[in-house]
């Protein structure tokens, strides 16, 4: 959903290349039928009505509208990397969702932010949000399936540049969380977005995975996912919201950032390393 400038860093490569084989079995723990009549657990939502949030590379703001709507998440900065003129070609129902947020008093939404320019003044050519963003004391900062769109047809050279968009993401996102504040990243299961390896990304710039657990869309009602291109024209069959996807909590390392005072939370189906 969300897209960058392509950063000129170090890309952390995968140790493998990619190549179409058998397709990978992306079943968590947590997709497993329940046995002896259990009920299955509920998905995992892991945002509070108080927590001040950023969302970097939102494409309908349809997420923004269902932790506003459906969630009580009401200290929101919601940013998209399109201009104005571009999202509403791309994403023509993002009005009303755009419309419901600005609505919202503590509700912020931002157009052309960078998600590797987090901080940064202003939020004309890419800057990277304006002072709501630079002051920081986030306790969520939120990328949602981050992808620098169709940079090349080359599979393992898309992989790298999504590689260092993550890890420049990263970066810019760590001086803006509170105390006890984290990173969360949602992407895709399977080939290729494994071969991102997005926990060892993580770790270079100072953070380790608190947890992990399968993305649900039906959490967030009215959420759509959206690409990265924009809708399909006609509306094709193309279901995002359709594919397992995983969602990532981060921290900060101890030692690396503020003092950790959070304690860790049990998910029923999380799957940590």
């Amino acid at each position: 959903m969300g897209k960058a400038k392509r950063p000129n860093v170090k890309a952390y490569r995968s140790n493998k290349p990619y190549s179409k084989g058998p397709a990978a079995n992306t079943k968590s723990r947590s997709s497993q039928k329940p046995t002896n009549g259990a009920k299955p657990p509920s998905p995992s939502v892991p945002f509070s009505s108080t927590d001040r949030i950023l969302l970097v590379g939102e494409g309908d703001f349809s997420f923004s509208s269902s932790l506003l709507n459906a969630h009580g998440c009401t200290h929101l900065i919601t940013t998209s990397y399109d201009k104005v003129s571009a999202l509403r070609n791309k994403y023509p129902q993002a009005a009303s969702n755009i419309a419901a947020l600005e609505a919202e008093e503590n509700c912020i939404v931002r157009y052309g932010v960078d998600a590797t320019k987090l901080g940064k003044p202003g939020v004309v050519d890419g800057g990277g949000g304006g002072k709501e963003v630079k002051k920081g004391g986030f306790d969520k900062v939120v990328f949602n399936f981050p992808h620098v769109g169709g940079l090349t047809k080359d599979v393992n050279r898309q992989v790298r540049h999504n590689q260092e968009l993550l890890v420049n993401f990263f970066k810019a996102a760590l001086p803006l969380l509170a105390p006890s504040g984290l990173i969360i990243v949602t992407v895709f299961d399977g080939e290729p977005y494994e071969l991102w390896n997005v926990r060892d990304l993580a770790r270079h710039v100072g953070l380790k995975a608190e947890r992990s657990f399968k993305f649900q869309a039906s959490a967030y009602p009215g959420y759509q996912h959206a690409r990265t291109l924009g809708n399909i024209e006609g509306g094709g069959g193309w279901k995002g919201v359709d594919r397992p996807a995983r969602t990532y909590i981060f921290e900060v390392k101890e030692g690396e950032g503020a003092p950790r005072s959070r304690k860790r939370i049990e998910h029923s189906d999380s799957e940590d390393d």
